[in-house]
């Protein structure tokens, strides 16, 4: 019996080394936009909307002129369950000028459950898509702005006229900042789009 867990063991630890060596041998590459690529979403309410790939980062089409807030979330996190009521507040208080986009991440779940579990729970009712897509958008929007971390919800890049905008860094003082993570007050997004409007 000793000898057939020590084979077990001996096993199992062999097969780690091996997936181990692969991945340092073989960096992984993430499929991502290219420009001019367009990627069409539907909410879990229905509406659609299409981003174009542009300037190195998203545009809507047909209203380049708003700025994209893109939120990566998930149903299951806490501080994206908080602050949703108040995303939504800041989405009707900037339609003219803002367009909040929701990615839900990190999770496969129905439609009809995010809105369930999200969107009527929290009063999410801003544009949230559930799309297969949101894994590529993220990977490349993780790519664009050269994020080296471990990606954590939620997280939000604002972009203007395709471009990644630098924004408050809430954890330190990187003034080349282009992401939040974490719940964010929305003074500091609300002060961040206003400079980037005024530009």
């Amino acid at each position: 019996m000793k000898k057939f867990i020590r084979l077990i063991m001996i096993t199992i630890s062999l097969l780690f080394l091996g997936c181990g060596s692969e991945t340092s041998s073989a960096p992984v590459v993430k499929e991502t936009y290219k420009d001019g690529d367009k990627v069409e979403l539907k909410s879990v309410s229905g509406a659609k909307l299409t981003l174009l790939r542009k300037n190195g980062g998203f545009v809507i089409e047909d209203d380049e002129a708003k700025v994209v807030l893109i939120d990566i979330f998930g149903t299951f996190c806490v501080p994206c369950q908080e602050e949703a009521p108040s995303l939504m507040d800041f989405q009707l208080q900037n339609s003219d000028d803002v367009m909040l986009l929701g990615l839900n991440f990190f999770e496969e779940v129905s439609d009809e459950y995010v809105v369930e579990n999200f969107a009527a729970r929290y009063n999410a009712y801003y544009f949230i898509t559930n799309s297969p897509k949101n894994k590529k958008l993220v990977e490349t929007i993780v790519q664009d702005i050269q994020y080296k971390g471990t990606l954590q919800v939620p997280f939000k890049v604002l972009l203007k006229a395709g471009k990644y905008q630098n924004v408050t860094d809430v954890y330190g003082t990187n003034p080349e900042n282009k992401f939040y993570i974490g719940k964010v007050d929305l003074d500091i997004i609300q002060k961040d789009i206003d400079k980037i409007t005024a530009q």
